[in-house]
Order: C-alpha cells, then structure tokens, then sequence
C-alpha cells in the first residue's frame, strides 16, 4: 500500500490557504505565505496523525479532508497566521513609537533641569 496519493490529498486538502498564500504574495521571501503555511502546518498536525494511524488509504484521506472539523482546525490555523502578518507590524509600530514618545519626554525634561541649573535660557517648547 503506497500512502503517497493519500498523503497529498491530506496535505493539499488542508494546506490550501497557505497555497493561497504562495500565489498572492509577492514580497521577497514571501512572509504572508510562510506564515500561513507555518501556523497552516501546526494545525494539520493531528489530522496527518489521524491519517498515518488508520492505514493510510485514500479513503481515509478522503474521510479526513472532508470533515469540516480538520479543515475548520487547519485553516482556522492558516488564518491566525494571516493574521499575525497583519497585526503584528501594527503592534510593533506602536511600541516603538510609544517608546519614542517616551524617551523624547525624558530628554527634555534633562535637558531643561540642566539649562535651570547652568543658568542657561530654557529650551524652546516643541
């Protein structure tokens, strides 16, 4: 019995948002598309186990790409990740920003306690 006809559907059943993914995205070394298939493959994880423990047919393939609860899983999973590819860049925007918020804050108000104690004229306010 040879498991690769079975395997393939499993993996091109469940794998099609990060296939998706590998079309549509066309930023060098493809991010979108590795992430999807990444959190993609994390989610196909238990049904490839399900397959390889049931004998490895096609039927069982079948069985496995057509319940709605492993394509629910795996996608949901490929979905995350898309997610994270948008979310992420945002979240890290508005540390750093808040940061440089932060740090500009403190600057300033060393740089008026030093002008107060040299005597200087205090900085212009920004």
């Amino acid at each position: 019995m040879r498991p690769l006809p079975g395997i393939a559907t499993v993996a091109a059943g469940l794998l099609v948002p990060g296939i998706v993914a590998l079309r549509l995205d066309r930023e060098p070394g493809r991010p979108v598309a590795r992430t999807v298939l990444t959190c993609g493959l994390a989610g196909c994880v238990h049904p490839v186990i399900t397959f390889w423990n049931t004998g490895q047919s096609f039927d069982a393939a079948m069985a496995i790409v057509t319940d709605p609860a492993a394509i629910g899983v795996a996608w949901s999973a490929a979905a995350a990740g898309w997610l994270l590819t948008q979310l992420a860049p945002l979240a890290v925007r508005a540390v750093l920003e808040a940061t440089a918020l932060a740090r500009s804050t403190r600057l300033r108000a060393a740089r008026s306690r030093i002008a107060e104690s040299w005597g200087l004229d205090p900085a212009p306010k920004d």
